[in-house]
């Protein structure tokens, strides 16, 4: 047999076990012909990356991990997340020994996880105060990393960040989209780029106006080194003051997780996570039943300009807001529509579509939300979501802190909502809803029963939809209604694997 044949059987050999579902067939054995449909099965392996919480030393910040109950394979796995090594400025370098001893306490440091989970099921939590809580990164196996998710919830009292902040821990990725960040001088916006791999990367950040782009040359080429995390101040980006803008992350090389930390003199502060993927429909959940004021902030990353049809999905019907039925978006520039309170004492979710079908321009959006008036407002942001599609998971609820907000903006669907046992101690609850087609329901979680700690709530489409939702977390705190959204998309917790055979009649001469 010649040498290249042995290679092509060699070569087929490791596909086979790469894939562990070809079926090896021996030479001069029929073949099979019937092509077999891929296998959905759970993922054996999940990465998150959360930003650092604060600069405040007010700030205190509870982490939440969590893998729901299910089929995860048979292997037990780990499920951790681990502090992101600190960036080591220059003049820190002015001492060998100093640094080299520095970085030894950073590394061992940060081999030491935070958060582990242990079972699937039963959230884990961990607390930190201050401005140096750090950044976390880390990576779920086996059966713990279908659905993995984790929260972090910080609450700060007073000063320029006042205001309850949330952010869901983010898959790594290399494309991110952000409506509604500003280099306004009444912002503070700040971008984290968080690395969890072994290798630096190289990041790139351009900013659009409803001009166009901003001229910048300090977004060109950020490194990002191995395992560590960077806060970037936009306005120090350009020297344009822009109110609505939107931010563009991509990296040259590796991957990274991007978020945006937004203070507003005025109005608080909260996170602002990526938009879903340029579509040409785009669905924001989750809008409270009290807001003050609702902003939509929208981009077109195309070479053409996009008209969409605004509507909002109400408790009983869906609408158009009056003087904003349509939004017309230029082409790489960003624009806005002041929708004041239009949900008007019922809550409610914007559905963007293309007024022309057969036109429709890729778009990405989002929304900026208050609640409360004068100095007593408070801000938080919805983007743009996905689907919950088969499962989606958030953690860190309390007993009545929550309101799950879902929304069907096609055809009536039903959806089924599991509470988790508590972090110290409780029983899962299970609840069903019927969302009704183009309209908004906002529920109150039934709580686990003997709930201790925090818990998560895990959403199911069981059938009709699709369903897009979120979950809003309140709280009080010295007259002023604090709230953060977090949005549900599908957790990806399985992937289609296709199944291989073997042919060797390639091999003939």
């Amino acid at each position: 047999m010649k040498s290249t044949h042995l290679s092509l059987i060699a070569g087929a050999a490791v596909l086979a076990a790469i894939t562990g579902f070809a079926t090896v067939t021996a030479p001069g054995a029929p073949a099979e012909t019937g092509a077999k449909s891929a296998a959905l099965l759970p993922v054996e392996r999940s990465s998150l990356v959360c930003p650092a919480p604060s600069t405040s030393e007010l700030a205190e910040t509870r982490y939440t991990s969590f893998t729901p109950a299910g089929e995860g394979g048979d292997a037990k796995g780990t499920a951790e997340l681990k502090p992101a090594l600190p960036v080591v400025d220059d003049e820190d370098e002015s001492d060998p020994k100093k640094a080299e001893e520095a970085a030894k306490k950073a590394k061992a440091k940060a081999d030491k996880p935070v958060l582990a989970v242990q079972e699937p099921g039963k959230p884990v939590v961990a607390e930190a105060d201050g401005a140096d809580a750090p950044a976390l990164a880390g990576t779920a196996t086996g059966r713990l990393a279908p659905g993995w998710a984790a929260q972090q919830t910080t609450e700060v009292t007073a000063g320029g960040a006042r205001g309850l902040l949330g952010v869901t821990c983010t898959a790594p990725g290399t494309d991110f989209w952000f409506p509604g960040a500003s280099t306004a001088k009444s912002r503070q916006d700040y971008i984290h780029l968080t690395n969890p791999d072994d290798t630096g990367t190289v990041a790139d950040i351009e900013l659009y106006g409803p001009e166009g782009a901003l001229k910048s040359d300090v977004g060109d080429g950020i490194t990002v080194p191995a395992r560590s995390s960077v806060a970037l101040l936009l306005s120090t980006f350009t020297t344009e003051a822009v109110d609505q803008l939107t931010a563009h992350v991509t990296t040259r090389s590796g991957r990274i997780g991007a978020v945006v930390l937004s203070a507003d003199d005025g109005a608080g502060s909260d996170w602002i996570t990526a938009s879903e993927d340029p579509s040409g429909t785009l669905v924001l959940p989750g809008i409270p039943a009290d807001a003050t004021s609702v902003q939509l902030v929208a981009f077109a990353p195309g070479e053409d300009d996009a008209d969409v049809k605004v509507e909002l999905l109400g408790k009983n019907t869906a609408f158009s807001p009056a003087g904003n039925a349509t939004l017309h978006i230029k082409s790489s520039m960003t624009a806005f529509a002041d929708l004041k309170d239009v949900t008007r004492g019922e809550p409610g979710s914007l559905r963007l579509t293309p007024v022309q079908k057969d036109r429709a321009t890729p778009i990405v959006a989002a929304l900026r939300v208050v609640r409360g008036k004068g100095d007593k407002q408070e801000v938080a942001y919805i983007p743009a979501t996905g689907p919950v599609g088969a499962r989606a998971s958030v953690p860190d609820n309390q007993a009545e802190d929550s309101t799950l907000s879902l929304t069907a903006p096609g055809a009536t669907a039903k959806v089924k909502v599991t509470a988790s046992a508590g972090s110290d101690g409780g029983e899962p609850a299970v609840e069903t809803y019927t969302v009704k087609a183009g309209t908004t329901l906002a529920v109150t979680p039934q709580a686990p029963d003997g709930l201790k700690g925090t818990y998560a709530l895990t959403v199911e489409t069981t059938s009709g939809g699709p369903v897009h939702a979120s979950r809003s977390l309140a709280r009080a705190e010295g007259g002023v209604q604090m709230f953060t959204v977090q949005t549900l998309p599908d957790d990806r917790g399985t992937v289609k694997v296709p199944s291989a055979r073997q042919d060797l009649s390639v091999l003939d001469d």
